[in-house]
């Protein structure tokens, strides 16, 4: 029976050797979650609380332009008619969104039928209903979604952003 020459022949020790760095490798992917979650946090950032506009303002899937956290970062609030995770509101139906592409600045267009926005540059595409996920395009981030509240007078807030917006090196004001 010919044997494969490519076969090495292992010993106890290459074996034990490999056996301890496979178990290292475990025990590492299973702190990694932990360590994820924390640095998932800590990407937030936190901005000032802003005003963007109240719920009587708001039409089913017709967007309202914004701006958050400042007068140059430009985006919308959505209320999609249909409950979303992250969303708020009477209905947690309203999300708010940069629509500034994260790849190349671009500004994105809102598609209401099949609740996206839309860049015209380089074609990519965020889902509105799954927190400004990527479903197309050359961008290599989610879009930047905004962290809202609605208190008791129906007034929507702005309190965090969970991506980096274009243009900027932080998101620190």
């Amino acid at each position: 029976m010919d044997r494969c020459s490519k076969l090495v022949d292992v010993g106890r020790r290459q074996f034990l050797r490999g056996s301890a760095l496979a178990a290292a490798g475990a025990a590492t992917s299973v702190a990694l979650p932990a360590t994820a979650a924390k640095a998932a946090a800590l990407a937030r950032v936190d901005y000032p609380s802003n005003r963007l506009g109240n719920v009587a303002d708001l039409v089913a899937n017709e967007p309202m332009d914004v701006a958050y956290p400042d007068e140059n970062a430009p985006g919308v609030l959505i209320r999609l008619g249909t409950p979303v995770e992250g969303g708020v509101g009477p209905d947690g139906d309203i999300v708010g969104f940069s629509t500034v592409c994260p790849h190349k600045g671009f500004p994105l267009n809102y598609v209401a039928a099949d609740r996206t926005l839309n860049c015209p540059g380089h074609y990519s595409r965020f889902d509105c209903e799954a927190g400004g996920q990527q479903i197309w395009g050359q961008a290599t981030q989610n879009l930047p979604q905004y962290a809202l509240r609605v208190d008791e007078k129906g007034d929507i807030y702005a309190e965090g952003v969970d991506e980096l917006l274009y243009g900027r090196l932080s998101n620190v004001l």
